[in-house]
């Protein structure tokens, strides 16, 4: 009898990764900084409904607690969150885990989990316009920036020893790169993970399903940072990195790596839900409403 697998659908609003707000000026800054809270609730609510049991992992909603150590910006509340969601996934015990962010740094904790579940059998896609390759001493503070480092078991040492497992770089793959933070190309290369362009993936999956096949995996795991798409279409996340992948080009790839390998997680991070935040502001300005 075919044993019967778990999903397990992680609402992890965390939103302390992201220094933001000065790339949304029309938006109040403490608005934009928290952007991802209300963005991670959002995808919640648009998402298919479906008999996966739901969890919601606790984010303080504090604006003053981000000070910077050890070159990570809110690190305190940021490895308290991880241990928190790493706590709900080992009580749950899923199989396979669908999360909604939430900024990128969301990925760390389901993904070094199912690397732990499933040792030297994980690949990860990142599809995203920018490779998260940074570590705690560059200059950007951002722990979303340094995210898909985190999954290689690369960063500060406290958040590090709590992630139970981590994803070998060569069998991690960047999808629709296309912008890079000073010296990010350099360590991409170094670190030895390839990145394949909007251009290269746009007229189909076959560059993804050949360098999965490299692997030698049988599971694989999927970031999809909603920045990754052309804002000639959508801007559904912060940054507006012109020529990007097209909405069904990634639902493709998506599709096509899931009817090949087993996907045992999918993120979908970094929502900001601009319009959603002015009227949301406005509506707290009305009369009638707070009664």
């Amino acid at each position: 009898m075919e044993k019967k697998t778990s999903t397990l659908r992680l609402i992890y609003p965390q939103w302390q990764g992201g220094i933001v707000a000065h790339w949304m000026p029309d938006i109040p800054a403490d608005d934009a900084s928290r952007g991802y809270y209300l963005g991670a609730q959002l995808l919640n609510l648009l998402a298919p409904e479906s008999s996966q049991k739901t969890v919601v992992v606790p984010v303080s909603l504090d604006i003053n607690d981000r000070e910077t150590e050890k070159g990570v910006s809110a690190h305190r509340v940021i490895l308290e969150q991880t241990e928190v969601a790493l706590a709900k996934l080992k009580e749950n015990n899923p199989d396979r885990i669908v999360t909604l962010g939430g900024e990128c740094s969301v990925s760390v904790v389901p993904f070094t989990y199912l690397a732990e579940k499933y040792p030297g059998d994980v690949a990860v896609v990142w599809i995203d316009a920018h490779p998260d390759v940074n570590l705690p001493y560059d200059d950007y503070k951002g722990y979303h920036a340094m995210a898909l480092t985190a999954c290689l078991g690369m960063g500060d040492e406290e958040i590090m020893n709590v992630l139970p497992g981590k994803i070998e770089a060569s069998k991690s793959l960047l999808v629709g790169l296309r912008s890079w933070d000073e010296g990010m190309k350099d360590r991409q290369e170094e670190l030895g993970i390839k990145g394949l362009s909007p251009v290269e993936v746009a007229a189909d999956s076959t560059a993804v399903l050949e360098w999965l096949k490299g692997t030698g995996v049988s599971k694989v795991v999927v970031h999809f940072d909603l920045d990754v798409l052309d804002p000639n279409e959508i801007i559904a996340g912060v940054g507006v990195e012109p020529d990007g992948m097209k909405i069904q080009e990634v639902v493709r790839v998506i599709n096509d790596i899931a009817a090949e390998y087993d996907l045992v997680g999918l993120t979908v991070a970094e929502p900001m839900p601009r319009i959603a935040i002015k009227i949301r502001n406005m509506l707290d300005q009305l009369p009638l409403l707070k009664e």
